[in-house]
């Protein structure tokens, strides 16, 4: 940067027609279905994470509702036994790895460069080429459902179960493809959220002002980068056990393999996998609370701090899925003592929540009832967390729908919840209309009765010893009547979800016009139009504050960014002092063909090892296209800017509150 800048009055920096104009044709896409295929904006990409982790969402229900059907009554023929595996494998894959990550991935996506004032993510090619491979995972994963080809050994597939002794044909190769597939996608998700964050934040947003939900979706994608990995390897070494061109023996106790090495493998990314799924979320609720309490997050720096210490100690849980296994007993009252310690830093986030809505004037709306649903229902879970975290007690319970029903209390208590709030409140952001008030809460009592109805009797039948991954059951067990009203509370759930879905296809037709800043939320997000333009702020904006929407008064605007092609400002990592001036991808098919290359390699991997030969050829085909600038258009070319070029500031007027 230049040792001189000069400070402007808006009026002296907008954009004339001719400009504005020039801004708008260089962040359009192309027009069409071909368009939409090569866009790398991160607000697409994003959108399209959320709208296909929903419907695979409804997909995972469908499954839950006929295995809750088969359940309703004693020796039911509903669904064979076959079949009934299938659809748990399925159900509980597809929200794992299919809909709870991807899904807050996507929320990442579109709402951080948002919130740190940025115009796209860092890699924006890559991010069209996460969001295309998880797709393809995804559809990998169904077509073998509907081709009677699903996976039948569970989400967690457990050797030597899901071996080739016990295991035969392609189900589990399918799962364990999609896998692989999936969580490059995700690791994807983590680089793009990291370097936007630490490289592209608006001028003046130090390490103390970054929102909350912000510092959330930053320690997930570190703790994704460092679990992913684990699963992948997992499924990997399983791959090669189980096909016959490979034949490994890494899980084999026959051949010097270790059965107990998969479940090693697996749960050190399965319960940091919990809080991938659930540190996101507190983002969500922070944003809620602190815009319907009309206050500051009390405790901003211990829940920056509780937010970091949850993903160190996330890590350090995972043989407590173990405890039924020959772990030694001193390494058992380690992870006994993590299990509970993790309680302390979620409580500070939950006692700061309350003190501010305490300290506040909480505007009951249906975000924030969300919110309050969300508290209630995790806090039981965390509590049935720390039973499961006493040795002796989860011997006795393990394997048993107590255990179901604690996780789903967990994961839809502690995401879907504040999910769904987080959807009610930035949908207006998303649509340029605001859902429905009276629908909202309709869905919410519903969801919230149905819920309970659901999984709280489970505990009860857990500890009767209704063992998990059964499909049916004797009369003389006496677990009818629990079994059944858990069922009604399914179909209950089943019709919050048609609500919802009312409620949005309603709003999309004539909900009600939001405007910039519905809810007077203090963060950058709200700062632009609703919806944003694809290069979501015309110019720039810096922030004095953590709150700048509340608190900032004449802040300046960044201007001097190239209207003729796209280009981004970079700051630095710990000030955000700005650094210079650089020019992104464009739009590109190129995204596209990589992940069909890759995945089909993957999957074609499953019947011939010529897969990967010709997969990574044609990736490599690829990717030189990719990198070469030769074929760009030669428009994006034209007006490049020297390195000692640089942004310069101008005056405007911060939005009340």
């Amino acid at each position: 940067m230049p040792s001189e800048t000069r400070t402007i009055k808006l009026t002296e920096v907008r954009l004339d027609g001719k400009e504005r104009g020039e801004l708008e044709e260089a962040w359009a896409r192309p027009p069409g279905f071909i368009g939409w295929l090569v866009s790398t904006n991160h607000k697409d990409i994003g959108l399209r994470y959320i709208v296909t982790a929903f419907c695979f969402f409804a997909l995972a229900g469908v499954l839950a509702l006929m295995m809750r059907l088969q359940l309703a009554r004693p020796e039911s023929h509903f669904l064979s036994a076959d079949r009934y595996n299938q659809f748990f494998t399925v159900h509980g894959t597809t929200m794992m790895f299919l809909f709870a990550v991807p899904v807050m991935e996507g929320m990442a996506l579109y709402l951080v460069p948002l919130l740190v004032g940025t115009r796209n993510v860092a890699f924006p090619r890559l991010n069209a080429f996460g969001y295309y491979i998880y797709l393809v995972g995804g559809l990998l994963l169904y077509v073998g459902l509907f081709t009677n080809t699903g996976p039948d050994t569970g989400w967690f597939s457990y050797v030597p179960l899901s071996g080739p002794q016990y295991a035969s044909g392609k189900r589990v190769d399918l799962w364990s493809q999609m896998i692989t597939l999936t969580e490059i996608s995700a690791l994807v998700g983590g680089v793009q959220v990291i370097t936007t964050v630490f490289k592209q934040r608006a001028p003046g947003m130090n390490l103390n002002r970054i929102p909350l939900m912000v510092w959330a979706q930053v320690v997930t994608a570190f703790m994704v980068l460092f679990a992913m990995p684990a699963v992948m390897v997992a499924s990997g070494l399983l791959a090669m056990d189980r096909l016959a061109h490979v034949n490994t023996h890494f899980f084999n106790p026959a051949e010097g393999g270790d059965a107990l090495l998969y479940q090693h493998l697996f749960w050190f990314f399965g319960h940091p996998e919990v809080y991938i799924i659930f540190l996101p979320a507190t983002g969500f609720t922070s944003s809620i609370v602190m815009t319907f309490a009309r206050r500051r997050i009390f405790g901003h720096l211990p829940m920056v701090l509780s937010l970091i210490a949850t993903g160190f100690i996330g890590f350090g849980l995972w043989v407590h899925h173990m405890f039924a296994t020959p772990i030694p007993y001193m390494g058992q009252s380690f992870f006994t003592g993590s299990s509970m310690m993790i309680a302390i830093p979620n409580g500070i986030q939950i006692f700061c929540w309350l003190g501010t809505l305490y300290g506040g004037k909480p505007q009951f709306k249906t975000p924030l009832i969300w919110v309050a649903g969300f508290i209630t229902v995790f806090v039981l879970g965390g509590l049935t967390g720390i039973m499961l975290a006493s040795v002796p007690i989860d011997l006795q319970v393990h394997d048993t729908f107590f255990v179901v029903a604690h996780f789903h209390y967990v994961l839809i208590g502690g995401a879907v919840f504040p999910l769904f709030g987080a959807i009610y409140y930035w949908f207006p952001k998303w649509t340029g209309r605001m859902l429905s008030e009276t629908l909202g809460k309709w869905h919410f009592w519903l969801f919230f009765v149905g819920f309970n109805l659901t999984f709280f009797p489970m505990h009860i039948l857990g500890l009767h010893g209704m063992t998990r991954r059964i499909y049916t059951y004797l009369t003389e067990t006496g677990w009818g009547n629990l079994n059944l009203m858990a069922t009604s509370g399914a179909l209950l759930m089943s019709v919050a979800a048609l609500v919802f879905l009312a409620n949005v296809i309603r709003s999309l037709k004539n909900g009600a016009i939001a405007g910039p800043n519905p809810w007077a939320a203090p963060t950058l997000e709200w700062a632009t139009e609703s919806p944003p333009p694809r290069y979501n702020y015309v110019f720039l904006p810096t922030v004095q504050s953590g709150y700048p929407l509340w608190e900032d008064k004449d802040a300046p605007v960044v201007s001097g960014l190239a209207t003729t092609h796209r280009e981004l400002l970079n700051t630095t990592m710990l000030d955000a002092a700005p650094d210079h001036l650089f020019d992104i991808a464009t739009d590109s098919i190129w995204p596209l063909l990589l992940a069909l290359a890759a995945g089909g390699s993957f999957i074609s991997a499953i019947f011939t090892p010529w897969g990967i030969i010709v997969g990574a050829v044609l990736s490599l085909i690829i990717l030189v296209l990719w990198f070469w600038r030769g074929n760009e258009p030669l428009s994006i070319l034209h007006g490049l800017r020297g390195p000692g070029e640089s942004a310069t500031a101008g005056q405007k007027e911060a939005p009340s509150a």
